[in-house]
């Protein structure tokens, strides 16, 4: 191997979906960023349902925050205008930095599937005790978005010019 070339490390990702009606029978948002992680050769280590309620959601969040296993956050759901919608709030606090670029892209690639009607997503990222923390919309739809124009290569260590991965916590160097 050339010392340009980078292995492929697997991360270690929590998925959480945020909602008042998913369960685990119709989360195909869920299940959707569960099985793409596993196809690019991730680890899902963590996955759960959490009622659109800032507390519940913040709980939950720090706690993957803090679990050294984690080494990335998927969360799906919450971010819309609804009087439920809260997972920016809920979430952005806990960021040490903010990824804004994840929400300008998404909202960009979106706006060529959905038209105008991304200005509706609050779709935004962050990254908190060197772990990187992504929210998007509910829909599957938005899921495979987010996973296949941005996610899927920010999370691969072999992509280039640059990924996620050197800013990641990696317990195993």
């Amino acid at each position: 191997m050339s010392k340009t070339e980078t292995p492929f490390e697997a991360l270690n990702i929590a998925v959480l979906t945020i909602s008042d009606t998913r369960t685990p029978e119709n989360d195909t948002s869920g299940d959707y960023l569960t099985s793409q992680a596993k196809q690019a050769g991730h680890n899902v280590v963590f996955r759960s349902i959490v009622i659109d309620d800032v507390y519940l959601i913040r709980a939950v969040v720090s706690a993957q925050i803090a679990d050294p296993k984690v080494q990335a956050i998927l969360i799906t759901g919450g971010t819309g205008f609804t009087h439920r919608d809260s997972t920016p709030e809920a979430v952005t606090p806990l960021f040490d930095k903010q990824i804004e670029g994840f929400g300008e892209l998404f909202r960009h690639i979106s706006y060529q599937e959905i038209g105008t009607s991304t200005v509706q997503s609050r779709a935004i990222a962050g990254m908190a005790n060197k772990k990187v923390i992504f929210c998007m919309p509910g829909s599957t739809g938005a899921c495979k978005t987010a996973w296949q124009g941005i996610l899927k290569d920010q999370l691969d260590s072999t992509h280039r010019p640059c990924n996620f991965a050197p800013h990641i916590r990696l317990d195993n160097q």
